[in-house]
This record gives C-alpha cells, structure tokens and sequence, in this order.
C-alpha cells in the first residue's frame, strides 16, 4: 500500500509539474504574443525622425482618436497625411488597392480569383494610370509626398517588426506605395457607387426569356426604344446569368443623404449642413477622420484610406457633403466578333482590331494564371472574365470612370476654397463618380450642384444593352458643366438629396432612369419644411431619424386590398399592430419586423419561380418595381404577375400568412416578444474575422447588436439576408457654420485599424445612439506627436 501511495504521489507531483510547465509555455507565449502585437500600435506621442521632412512636424491626436497635423508647407502636411494613415491604417489600404487591382489572389488565394479576372477586366488601375498622366505637375508632386509618407511607415514597420497583425496572419509583406494606388483607390469608389450596368443586363435577359408584358413591368420606365433595339441586336447565345455569377455588384443602396439649411431658417441666423454617406459598414471604417494645417489650407473631415486630402468636410470658411447622384454613366454594347479573328470586332461595315491586354494573375502559391482582357472601341468585354466561351457576340463596356480624371486636383482646390465661386470652379474636374454636392459659407452662401460626366447619347437611353457595330449610338459628349442641375440659395430656405429625382422631367438631359425611393426625402422636406428655428441638435435628431415613410403609404394600401374574410387570428393580431404603430422603425417595436418581412415575402414569392437566382442579383430597383406594381393593382391594373401568383388579392394574404409563420419558427409564437432588433442589428466586420470564429474572437469583433432604422428611413440601415446591417451611415456630419471651428462627427466603429487600439470600436454605441463627437480645427488638444525633420 504504502508503494502504491508513494507512486500516485509521484505521478501526481509529475502531472502538477506538466501542467505548471505548459501553463508557464503558454503564459511565456502570450505575454511575447500580445508584445509581438503591442509593437505594431501606432506611436502617437514623444518623436520620431522622418527623411524627407524639411521642418518639423505636430501631430496631436485628440480624445476621439483623430489626428491633427500642423505642418509648414505643403510637402511636410502630404508626406505626413502618408505616413500617419499608414499608422493607423495601412493594411486596410494595402487590401484596398489590391482588390481594385484585381490583386487579392496573391495573399488570399483561389477564393479571389474571379474577383482578380473582373477588377482586371474593368480595368481601374489602367484607367488610374491615364488619369495620373494627365495630372498637372503640382498634382503628381503631392501624390508623391504623400505615398513617400506612407513608405516611410512601411520601410519603418518592416524594420522594426512593427507591421499589423494582419500581415502576420496572411504571410505577406506589404510593397512600396505609388501614386497610381492612391488613384486607383479613387477609381474603386467610382465603381462602388455604380452606373447601372447589371439593369440593362437584366432588362435584356428578361425582354429574351419573359413575357413581353412582364419583362416590361420590370422596367423603371416605358421602354419605348426596346423593340427597335432587340430587334437590331437580335439573338445572343451569351448565358448572363453564369457570364456574371462571379461579378462585383455594388450595393444597390449605396447612397447618402445631404442637405443644407439656409440662416432665415436656423436658430442660428447661418446656415447649417448634414452629410452622411450611405457606404458599407465594416472594420475599420470605410473613412478615415483627419484635420490637415498648414499656411496654405486648414481642413477638417474624412478621406478614404490611401488618399491625400480631405474628401468631405469643412474648413474655416465653407462646407460641404454629397450623396450619389446616380446618372447612366455605364453602357453595355452588344459587340460582334469575328469568327475567323477573335480579336476583330465589327464597327460602320468594318472590322477592327481590338486591344488584347495581358493581364497574368499571380496566386499566393506562386502559380501563374494567364488571363487576357479584350478591350473594343467602346471598352472593356465584361461577359467573359468567368467565363470563356466562343460565341459570336460578347458585350463591352463603356465607362465614364475609365477615361482620365481628376477628381483629386479637385478635392485639393476644394479644400482651400473660400467661397461658392471657387468651390463651384474646382467641381470642374470631379468627373467621377457624379454626385450632389451641397455647400454653405460662413458668408451665408447655400447651394447645391449635380456634378460630373454624364453622357449625352445619340440614340438609345441606357435602358438595354445597343448594338456596338452601329455609330448611331455612340456618346456625342457630356452634360455641359453650366447646364448641370444648380440651386443657389434658394427661396424655399433649404436643399436636400437623397438619391432621389432631382431634376423635373423638362430638364433637357436625360440623367438616369434609376432613383432611390422617394422615403428619405420626402421625410427630410417633410421635417425641414416650416421651421424656421432649426438647431444642430435637431439635424442630428434628423440624421438618426426611424421614421418610414414606405411604411406609412403601403400599410393602408395593403391592409385594405387583402381578403380580410380570411385572415386567422394571427393575422388579425398583426393587422391590429399596424394600425397602432407609429411607423417609426423602432427596434423595440413588432410592427417592423412584420412590415418588413411581409414586403420581403411578396418581393421573393412574385419573382422567384421565373427569375433565376444568379440574375436575380443583376435585378436593379426591384423594390421599386414592387412598390409600382402594388399602386397599380390597388388602382385597378393589375399585373400578369400577381394573376400567375393566384391573384393580387389572395397574394398579398398569403405572403402575409408565409411571413408570420417564418417569423413565429424564428422568434416564437408570441407576437408580443417580437423585436425588430431581433432580426435587425449592426455588424461591423473585419475582413479576417469571417475566415473564423478564433480570428473573430482575436480580431475582438463586437458581436451584432440591435439597432433601429432601415433602408428607407434616414436614418439608413441597410441590411443582408440574415438581418445583419452593413450598409448604413458611415460616417455622420453636420455643422452650424456661425462657428467654423468645430464640426460634429460620427465615424463608425472607430478611427484605428488595430484591434488594440482603444479606437478600434470606441464609436458603435455612438453610431447607434446619436452620439456625435466634436472636432476643433484650432489649438486641438491630445496626445501630441513631433515627427522631426532629419
């Protein structure tokens, strides 16, 4: 016995050592881990020697995480701006510049491939590189400075070992920055904000596969020109829907709201401006709040990471904020093929020959894939990146984003204007993406202006894809920049946008046939209108706003067409909720999570039987169609579509029966306990954190939590399948311009990049709350960084 006690001894003390021993291993590993992590946190106080400066350097990066640079030139300021987004930010812009170089597969791997093969295609670094040549030289100058900037932080990170975790975690090394990946970053939101390119694709599809009657109710507008175009192009052995599974389509909802209020209408006496951009919500932030000073300019507000400058803001005179316009900049052309030479394409009775570009895609392996991207007169050919094929017909693309531009000479003029004219002179060279700028001075001045290139067709009006052999429907040029759509102060006292209309239907140019619904707007007017004592609390309550409009005009509509004979008591239980809600999408409230879910059951039960899913993607404005087929039919015309659905009527009492039992399976029988924000809430995702639940945790994503709004209110919470919301308000601004030195931001999740940072997600609760911080452009207070001249 007493051999066998002395042995469970030693075998006891022998686990206590093991376990001790790979307890102090793992305690020795995760104090060098989180060393190893610390190191690549921005410095942001004492000094540190720049190369390149000529004088020293103030940084001072205040309570909210935002970095004022008081620099005493133009050099120092740019080549500072480099350097300090690259602290914060850098691996968040090297994947920026990657992904619209079509050059993910080199870190990622296969995944990304046909990703690569679309943004090749495109061709928005080619298009960044004409640009950067046409760039005067004072221009390239400071692209130079800044991207020395930036370098300087990575020669210094990579020395130091101080490079994101990211990196690490990828197995790579970021490579030196140039001014073309500024550019080309600037191409991408080009693209991100659309041109309508995927519509035609599918009003072709559906004029080819459907009904006419029914194709046409899919239009946003009579095609009138459609029959004379089909009939030119004729047959087409192109499968769209496989051609364009793989493509990049930007969120339909990208969008924004802006307006600006006179001072005969403000508590102030002086006009008050509201921005805040409709983009993808994610980790870090899509913008990146800074202040730059220096003798020449005095700026303040948010740039995309990667770029110089300030984008939207405000300086010590004038302020500014846009939203998207939403013009038909994009063209499909049916293109016909040689079959002898693939690479001659018929043009006027002739053939010519087409730009073939080698495009070879490196993946993380090391393995080369070749790819080649076929460029015609009119553009690239987009129906073959995934998919190759030999068919007669292929279609092209023409872009205003592919031509040169320079939308950068006009954001740094932008930044040092003083007034209306100089603000409205530097728009002359923002061409792309066309948006609604609206603008206030301290002088008092208010305005508004649509600015960009938007084409003028010879024939044909962006509806469906045209014939690309026939010269009769090229572009003649653009929108003269005098005739494009101007208000100046304005007797009404206020303008507002919100990718709605914003041209009456004699305004002699065709601009789109794409407009957001009318909701946003109408309930910004709606709260503008008859006030004459507005305060910057009250745009921001406006900014947060959760009323919904769309709700308000279809529940009436929808509760009185359906067979109400027939409802069960569930259905009249949710029938009662609406008539008592106050059309606020509450998160606390059931009534939205019905409205929605109910709109979400017709939308999908109409079209899914008919409509295949991989083009149901490509389906721009449907719930706009949808909204449109439903005042028809309560109007007495109703479509082919409801009769194949059983009828309008018992229609809409179906899917209401549909959404009721889903939502009753998801969130149980009491429609008492029902949220919205039960389905509905906030995820602001890093790009690693969905590869896995370990890189989640590491990477510290916040878990997604309940929060109000949706698309249609102003408050905009756009939201995926799921529920999730990752397309919103990325960042929110107003300012009363009696007091130029401070503006009011919010910048969801944060400022940093690094999950260390104690910025990293300091603003969700301020995103969902309404919680704007302050931003000084004189004397800011905070940590303060020397970057010294060496």
């Amino acid at each position: 016995m007493e051999i066998q006690r002395e042995k469970r001894s030693k075998r006891f003390k022998l686990t206590l050592w093991i376990a001790g021993s790979l307890l102090f291993v793992l305690l020795v590993t995760l104090i060098f881990v989180n060393y190893y992590i610390d190191r690549s946190l921005p410095i942001t106080s004492g000094t540190i020697s720049l190369e390149g400066l000529s004088e020293n350097v103030e940084v001072t990066r205040d309570k909210d995480g935002v970095p004022h640079i008081l620099a005493q030139n133009e050099k120092d300021l740019y080549l500072a701006q480099g350097y300090v987004q690259a602290q914060d930010r850098l691996f968040q812009m090297d994947l920026s510049r990657r992904q619209a170089s079509g050059r993910l597969s080199e870190v990622v791997g296969e995944k990304t491939i046909d990703r690569d093969k679309f943004f090749r295609t495109l061709g928005l670094r080619r298009a960044a590189e004409v640009s950067y040549a046409a760039y005067p030289d004072e221009a390239k100058q400071l692209l130079e400075w800044y991207a020395e900037g930036v370098n300087l932080f990575i020669e210094e990170a990579k020395e130091k070992g101080r490079l994101p975790i990211e990196f690490t975690l990828l197995g790579y090394k970021p490579e030196i920055w140039t001014p073309i990946d500024s550019l080309t970053i600037g191409k991408y939101m080009a693209f991100d904000l659309g041109g309508h390119w995927q519509g035609q694709a599918f009003r072709y599809w559906a004029m080819e596969h459907l009904p006419k009657e029914k194709a046409y109710d899919l239009f946003p507008s009579y095609p009138k020109e459609a029959p004379t175009i089909l009939s030119e192009i004729g047959g087409m052995e192109v499968d769209l829907g496989k051609s364009f599974a793989g493509a990049v389509i930007p969120p339909e909802f990208n969008g924004s709201n802006n307006w600006v209020v006179s001072g005969k209408k403000t508590e102030s006496g002086k006009p008050l401006l509201a921005d805040d951009p409709h983009l993808s919500l994610g980790t870090p932030s899509i913008w990146y709040q800074m202040h730059l000073e220096s003798p020449q300019v005095n700026v303040s507000g948010v740039i995309f990471a990667g770029i110089p400058g300030i984008i939207l803001g405000h300086n010590e005179q004038i302020a500014w904020g846009v939203t998207n316009t939403g013009p038909d900049v994009q063209d499909l052309y049916v293109e016909k093929r040689n079959e002898q030479d693939p690479t001659l394409f018929l043009y006027d009775g002739k053939w010519e020959k087409a730009t073939i570009i080698e495009e070879p895609i490196i993946m993380k392996d090391g393995e080369v894939i070749p790819y080649e991207v076929t460029i015609t007169r009119h553009g690239p050919v987009i129906s073959e990146f995934a998919l190759q094929n030999d068919s007669e017909k292929v279609l092209s693309m023409r872009w205003t984003a592919l031509d040169p531009s320079l939308e950068l000479l006009a954001i740094l003029n932008i930044n040092k204007a003083e007034n209306w004219e100089e603000f409205e002179k530097a728009l002359e060279d923002f061409h792309v993406p066309t948006q609604n700028f609206v603008f206030a001075s301290a002088d008092g001045t208010i305005a508004y202006k649509a600015n960009g290139k938007i084409p003028i067709r010879k024939k044909g009006n962006g509806l469906l894809p045209v014939p690309g052999w026939n010269p009769d429907y090229e572009w003649e040029g653009f929108i003269p920049f005098e005739e494009l759509p101007k208000v100046v102060n304005p007797e009404s006292g206020f303008v507002a946008t919100a990718n709605n209309k914003v041209v009456s239907d004699d305004y002699p140019y065709h601009i789109s046939h794409h407009w957001a619904q009318p909701y946003r707007y109408m309930r910004i007017e709606e709260y503008l209108e008859g006030r004459n004592d507005l305060s910057l609390s009250d745009m921001k309550a406006l900014q947060m706003d959760q009323v919904n409009l769309h709700a308000r005009e279809m529940i009436p509509i929808l509760i009185e067409d359906m067979m109400r004979d027939s409802l069960t008591a569930k259905e009249k239980e949710a029938i009662d909720l609406f008539e008592t809600w106050n059309f606020k999408d509450d998160k606390k409230f059931a009534a939205p999570l019905i409205f929605h879910q109910w709109m979400n059951e017709i939308s999908t039960g109409l079209f899914k039987k008919e409509v295949p899913k991989e083009m149901m993607k490509l389906f721009e404005g449907r719930q706009s169609v949808v909204d449109e087929l439903i005042r028809k039919a309560h109007n007495g015309e109703e479509s082919q579509w409801f009769i194949d659905r059983g009828g309008y009527r018992t229609f809409l009492t179906s899917s209401l029966t549909q959404a009721l039992l889903e939502l009753e399976e998801a969130y149980g029988s009491s429609m008492d306990e029902w949220e919205w924000g039960m389905y509905h809430r906030v995820y602001f995702e890093h790009p690693l954190s969905g590869a896995s639940p370990v890189l989640k945790w590491f990477l510290n994503d916040r878990d997604p939590e309940p929060t109000g709004g949706s698309r249609v209110t102003v408050g905009a919470a756009s939201y995926n399948e799921n529920g999730i919301v990752n397309h919103g308000a990325s960042w929110r601004f107003v300012i009363d311009t009696e007091d130029m030195d401070k503006g009011y931001h919010i910048v969801g999740p944060g400022q940093a990049g690094h999950y260390k940072s104690e910025w990293y997600h300091n603003q969700i609760d301020a995103w969902k709350n309404g919680d704007y911080h302050q931003t000084h452009i004189s004397n800011p207070k905070g940590e303060r960084l020397i970057l010294l001249a060496e």
